[in-house]
């Protein structure tokens, strides 16, 4: 999962976002396999742009001219993670999936302040775009080296969301920027400052995805384990890959133990096949009728008085 939060991909956001609210309006002049994709955030789901784009330019009082107005969040699953979703609630169904964990993540971002009246999503102005692809630009090898042609869709699942959200609260008092890591002097202070933790967002929208969609991310895909390898101290490299050997070497170990019942199985299942059951009721009835005992001939006994008769008269 790819959270990021920029300035702008265009234009100034220290002016009108009206620029930005064009470029991400861009797949429905140029889709014409797609019906028009409108606007959304936690209260709506067909917002228009031109309401987007007023709103956000109204909600900036006592913000100097070269403050940020507003910030640009962009949502972006993997292929692994859309494939998934699409398993799940399929073609179509994964699109409103995604947006109903955008809003979540909107939660996230919000709590993230920790400023008192800043909540959740309700208590931020934001608006949202899914969008369905990705496109080179001049930065990309492809393009640099003549392959690909600027403008042109990458190819893969690239379903993704782009968030625009106001530098101020939904009440235009609170400032609210994401670009503040600033611990403060003291607790009171940074509560003031409304200091935000981006790598813990990116960390919490992960989290979040695994836990509403049931997904089960190994430790080499987690943003920790990536943010560890590249801006942790030595110390802290090490010890997250120990723990992925140590994860790796009992997943193998499962692996291994599983295929040995599996294996056992198997031999005690052919085993059993290859001996025929024994019909003993069958083999009795078969004795019974092929081979009869023997029958025994009674010799008879001559009368014991005739005998001494016969020898009398002799």
């Amino acid at each position: 999962m790819y959270i990021n939060i920029t300035d702008s991909d265009k234009g100034n956001n220290k002016g009108s976002c009206g620029e930005l609210v064009h470029y991400l309006d861009k797949e429905n002049r140029i889709s014409s396999d797609l019906k028009p994709e409108l606007w959304f955030n936690g209260t709506s789901a067909a917002i228009p742009s031109y309401l987007v784009k007023y709103s956000l330019d109204q909600n900036i009082a006592k913000l100097c001219k070269d403050d940020a107005k507003f910030f640009l969040i962009n949502i972006s699953p993997s292929q692994k993670e859309i494939g998934y979703l699409k398993t799940l609630y399929g073609e179509i169904g994964v699109e409103n999936a995604l947006k109903e964990y955008a809003t979540k993540v909107m939660d996230e971002y919000a709590c993230n302040f920790k400023r008192p009246g800043v909540n959740g999503e309700k208590d931020l102005l934001w608006y949202a775009k899914l969008e369905h692809y990705r496109y080179y630009s001049y930065n990309d090898p492809q393009v640099k080296d003549g392959t690909v042609k600027k403008g042109s869709p990458k190819p893969g699942e690239q379903l993704h969301v782009q968030i625009i959200v106001s530098r101020k609260d939904i009440t235009n008092r609170i400032r609210l920027s994401p670009m503040n890591t600033s611990k403060g002097k003291n607790t009171a202070h940074s509560q003031k400052l409304g200091q935000f933790d981006r790598s813990a967002f990116k960390a919490s929208g992960e989290r979040l995805f695994d836990q509403q969609f049931g997904f089960n991310r190994g430790l080499e895909d987690t943003f920790n384990y990536a943010n560890t390898l590249k801006n942790g101290n030595l110390q802290e490299r090490l010890e997250i890959q120990q723990q992925g050997e140590r994860l790796l070497e009992q997943t193998n170990s499962q692996d291994k133990s599983r295929k040995s019942r599996t294996e056992l199985k198997l031999e005690l299942s052919s085993y059993l096949k290859a001996i025929p059951p024994t019909n003993f009721l069958e083999i009795a009835l078969a004795k019974s009728n092929d081979d009869p005992a023997p029958s025994i001939k009674k010799k008879k006994r001559r009368k014991k008085g005739n005998r001494q008769q016969q020898e009398l008269s002799l």
